[in-house]
């Protein structure tokens, strides 16, 4: 049976595998960022999902990631309080089950936030290289699967991660570097595909 509406259960197994994931290859990021920034970013963002996984509650969509936020707020870096600011908007979408409009609204708002907030737009090698694609994607769906739609999030988010392999920086430590960095694939826009290849555990 197509599954129309994103439950608070389901919410809570996709936030669940996107920190396994992130755990189990802490270290893929990590070495990311030794290339174009300080190193610190999957330790960080490792740090605050096993938080994330301990604290973990809510009974919709929107309650469960406002308890994802309160654990990126509580975390350092400069990822923290950006992904803190992402879960936290999607926080203040619909108090029940969503519908594929909901997650499309909901991505929207969160990642037009995190872009004034950054005042990082597409093709400047940070994590809304993946937060676009895949907003415009739930936003373009046409089907009314939220399993699908977020599929469909997750190959857009990928391929805007792999974008960034090429970019220059202009945005973050890793624009210091200009050229150097420039093959190095952004860990955020990285983990950002991870998180929407997760909500496939969900």
């Amino acid at each position: 049976m197509t599954e129309t509406e994103l439950t608070g259960e389901q919410t809570k197994a996709w936030i669940l595998a996107f920190a396994d994931r992130v755990i189990k290859d802490a270290d893929e990021l990590t070495e990311l960022d030794r290339q174009a920034g300080d190193g610190d970013f999957g330790w960080n963002i490792g740090s605050a999902l096993k938080r994330a996984r301990t604290d973990l509650e809510g009974g919709n969509p929107a309650e469960v990631f406002q308890s994802v936020s309160d654990t990126f707020l509580a975390s350092g870096g400069t990822s923290g309080p950006l992904f803190g600011l992402w879960f936290g908007r999607l926080g203040a979408g619909p108090s029940a089950p969503w519908a594929v409009s909901d997650l499309a609204k909901a991505f929207d708002t969160a990642t037009g936030a995190v872009r004034r907030l950054g005042k990082a737009e597409v093709g400047h090698k940070t994590m809304v290289d993946a937060m676009v694609p895949a907003t415009e994607a739930l936003a373009s769906t046409e089907t009314r699967s939220w399993r699908e739609a977020l599929r469909e999030a997750a190959r857009a988010a990928r391929a805007g991660a792999d974008s960034t392999s090429g970019m220059i920086a202009h945005r973050g430590r890793a624009s210091y570097l200009g050229e150097r960095a420039q093959q190095v694939l952004d860990p955020g826009a990285l983990s950002i595909a991870w998180f929407f290849d997760a909500a496939e555990g969900a």
